[in-house]
């Protein structure tokens, strides 16, 4: 739920996205991104989720009951589920009630009369063989695989193609329960580790045990996990910010011993993001590391490691610096995303930047913790900038699904860095961090909201500084000129109104501030001093006489 703003912002979303999309975009795809007439008049608050899994068939089966508030009076609601699993009934106190299929969206018509603020609850039975993930986590879907025992071990991972992949829902990204239960039944001696906390184990005459989880906080929908396989487990207790939070490892039992070393990294960085960005959001439901079968994803309270027991991502390191090779990249950036994605989730994946730009700078922020040198951190994102292609904006069409470019992460994080050093105040920059994830936690969140936080709390003019990295694919160029015996310089290759002030350093001079324009500026040199340099923080390109 916790939604009162989410669909007035996402209208307006939808509206700007509608005017400027550069298609091609289907009727499905607006099925899927837009809060449609069946999906607006009513507001998920409780999802009681029932799956049973055979690993032996790769088919799934079960129902989930949808408790929802009436905003308004509507004819139909729209029910996510995508091919090839299908519906078998919907029904509502007791009555099965009618629907209609177009595509991956269901059309449930029939429900009784409700007045604005009333609670329903429509129960939903599905069964088939779900999408199976050939590259996960990238393409999404459920694993079905063994570990190197044989055993069976099966895990989904579906952010951005949808919870709907494997459960029946309310597929959209404003919409989150305001808790949920996950039963899932699977054949012994699986077990399931999901979201939230075990509430309780129920065993079966058939050779089956049912893991009942709860979460009890708001919870995206594409974050809700399975990952069922034979674990080990062993709990230790973080003293945080906010008391004491409980962590829990559940690597497969093979590798237990190699997890008890690789994931004492955990703490350290649970430490370090509570630092930055405030305390951890989820003391009720605890963090929880499962390893998965394949790379890695951000499972709200239940974060899934695949990296292989390595630093780097799989070993490597993303920066080229040399400073990512002393921290495992899963355990950093997958655990930025409860801050990040989790605690704030924007009401469209087009803002998806929120969501991987700051996660992505977390990683930056990470090294500085670790090493105690923010030149150490500045190494790492700076490094990242060759992984930057500049393809397309990093905000993408709304209403219709379109994540925009995937340099949301690196740019974004980029982005990040330079407005650090726009900002000039390390504690205000902290304060920033911390600030937009106690106002706008637990809540949907737009990059126009973010924007406007950050301009606000840093007591700067960000506008153009924001349009120029988001929304085109366009990096800054400082061009300077020589003139009348010195030098001019502006920027080129912005947006109009561009004017963001950058630190340069002039032969023989200290450091100092300059704030180009599109127009030439003259600038004051030392006789016979070159072009200045720029300072590297700043993500911008220099082009000199």
């Amino acid at each position: 739920m916790r939604r009162a703003l989410a669909f007035t912002l996402f209208a307006t979303l939808a509206a700007a996205g509608a005017a400027g999309a550069q298609g091609p975009f289907s009727h499905a795809d607006t099925l899927r991104g837009s809060l449609g007439p069946a999906r607006s008049w009513w507001d998920v608050t409780y999802y009681d989720l029932h799956v049973r899994i055979d690993p032996a068939d790769s088919a799934i089966s079960g129902w989930n009951a949808i408790t929802y508030r009436v905003l308004a009076e509507g004819s139909e609601l729209q029910v996510d589920l995508q091919a090839p699993l299908v519906v078998d009934s919907a029904v509502q106190g007791g009555r099965r009630l009618g629907f209609r299929r177009e595509g991956n969206a269901y059309f449930v018509t029939g429900m009784a009369p409700a007045r604005a603020g009333e609670l329903r609850t429509l129960t939903v039975y599905y069964h088939g063989r779900p999408v199976v993930a050939a590259n996960p986590p990238w393409d999404g879907g459920f694993v079905w695989t063994q570990d190197r025992a044989g055993r069976a071990w099966v895990a989904t991972a579906n952010q951005g193609l949808g919870a709907s992949v494997w459960w029946p829902n309310k597929d959209h990204q404003t919409e989150e329960p305001d808790s949920q239960r996950i039963s899932l039944t699977v054949p012994d001696p699986m077990m399931n580790v999901s979201n939230g906390r075990l509430r309780r184990t129920t065993p079966h005459p058939d050779g089956t045990t049912t893991y009942e989880w709860f979460v009890a906080s708001p919870i995206n929908n594409y974050a809700i996990a399975v990952n069922a396989g034979t674990y080990a487990h062993w709990q230790e207790t973080l003293q945080g910010e906010a008391g004491a939070l409980t962590l829990d490892f559940w690597p497969l039992a093979e590798n237990e011993a190699q997890a008890r070393r690789q994931w004492a990294q955990t703490a350290p960085v649970l430490r370090c993001f509570e630092r930055w960005f405030g305390p951890y959001p989820w003391y009720e439901d605890g963090y929880k590391l499962v390893e998965a079968p394949h790379l890695g994803m951000e499972h709200q309270s239940a974060v899934a490691y695949g990296n292989g027991y390595r630093n780097g991502y799989r070993g490597t390191d993303l920066s080229g610096s040399g400073r990512g090779l002393d921290w495992d990249f899963i355990i950093v950036h997958e655990t930025a995303h409860e801050w990040w994605g989790n605690n704030l989730t924007t009401a469209d994946v087009a803002d998806m930047w929120v969501h991987e730009g700051f996660g992505a700078y977390a990683e930056n922020l990470y090294v500085e913790c670790l090493t105690g040198s923010k030149e150490a951190g500045a190494d790492y994102v700076i490094g990242t900038r060759s992984r930057i292609l500049n393809d397309r904006p990093i905000i993408g069409a709304y209403g219709v699904q379109d994540s925009g470019s995937d340099d949301m992460y690196y740019k974004g994080a980029n982005l990040l860095h330079t407005i650090r050093q726009l900002v000039d105040d390390d504690a205000r920059w902290r304060e920033i961090l911390r600030g937009l994830n106690r106002d706008f936690g637990r809540q949907i969140v737009t990059s126009a909201q973010v924007e406007a936080y950050v301009a606000r709390a840093a007591g700067l003019d960000l506008s153009r500084v924001f349009d120029q990295y988001l929304r085109t694919s366009r990096i800054p160029v400082l061009e300077w000129r020589r003139a009348g015996g010195g030098l001019e310089n502006r920027w080129a290759n912005v947006v109009d109104g561009f004017a963001m002030p950058v630190r340069i350093r002039a032969q023989g001079r200290a450091p100092r501030w300059i704030t180009p324009t599109t127009a030439w500026q003259s600038l004051q040199v030392p006789d016979g001093g070159g072009v200045p340099e720029v300072d590297r923080n700043f993500y911008v390109d220099v082009r000199a006489p």
